[in-house]
């Protein structure tokens, strides 16, 4: 269920992240033996029973698997029955002008959303033809405006690829490749409290010069944690729940599915 109002400043915030939905313009769509779009419906399903009230969606990239307009569309769909303000983002499987087409007349591309005593930033990581992400100089000035607009408040940085080591050795080169960049930004703002991202398809959990930092379950696929080639992991399909306290605090969890019978193609070298 959503929010009844938009919390103020002395009240938290409970943010649901959904990621990596890798969704095709078929229904019936699989990816490396999980029906996506099958999958993604069964967590909607679960953050529903699980979240009294949710204020901000956050859908972190590879909304789409083929880049099709009928996927985006499909994703609208699955994900409309949590009543709350959603926010999209690219990642390097999305194709940039049928997304836009799917938000058409709404506000999910809008990049920056306050809420609470924070201040939610969406960056835009995704490269054409890229699995490899970049957070071009337009990314890098918005995220210094907002930071700069709003010192008062704490912030949430989203984007989709990774910016520091996850101890993945096959995922190392296909991370954020100006990582450099963004720190030299955010090191500038004391008011910064967290980073959140996808593309990673596993939990993850770890804090940089007292920031911390936040990567999640994928709603379908899972990578499994510390390989040094691609692998497939057995863990079922999840998500992410940040409650964002008023005082800068964050209280965060992972939920995943109970019961979800699958088989994925543990012989997959790719994606």
């Amino acid at each position: 269920m959503p929010s009844a109002s938009t919390p103020t400043a002395d009240e938290p915030v409970l943010l649901v992240q959904i990621s990596d939905s890798h969704l095709f313009a078929d229904a019936d769509g699989a990816l490396l033996g999980v029906k996506t779009a099958g999958s993604l419906a069964r967590v909607v399903e679960q953050v529903l029973a699980e979240q009294p009230r949710i204020d901000l969606v956050v859908c972190s990239g590879d909304i789409s698997q083929d880049g099709s307009l009928e996927s985006y569309q499909r994703f609208d769909a699955l994900t409309a029955p949590i009543k709350a303000p959603k926010r999209w983002f690219a990642g390097n499987h999305d194709e940039p002008l049928p997304m836009e087409q799917a938000a058409q007349g709404s506000d999910y591309l809008q990049p920056v959303v306050d809420m609470g005593n924070w201040r939610i930033t969406l960056l835009d990581s995704s490269v054409t033809g890229s699995v490899p992400g970049y957070l071009a100089d337009d990314q890098l000035q918005l995220l210094a405006q907002a930071l700069s607009e709003a010192p008062e408040r704490h912030h949430l940085i989203c984007f989709h690829h990774h910016p520091v080591s996850i101890d993945c050795k096959w995922m190392e080169p296909i991370g954020l490749r100006n990582p450099h960049a963004l720190f030299e930004v955010l090191d500038r703002f004391p008011q910064v409290r967290a980073l959140l991202w996808g593309h990673i398809h596993q939990d993850f959990e770890r804090e940089r010069n007292g920031v911390r930092l936040f990567a999640s379950p994928s709603t379908c696929i899972q990578f499994t944690p510390r390989s040094e080639d691609f692998a497939l992991d057995d863990k079922a399909p999840g998500y992410r729940w940040l409650r964002l306290l008023p005082d800068g605090r964050i209280e965060t969890g992972v939920s995943r599915l109970e019961g979800f019978e699958f088989t994925p193609d543990m012989s997959a070298e790719g994606y």
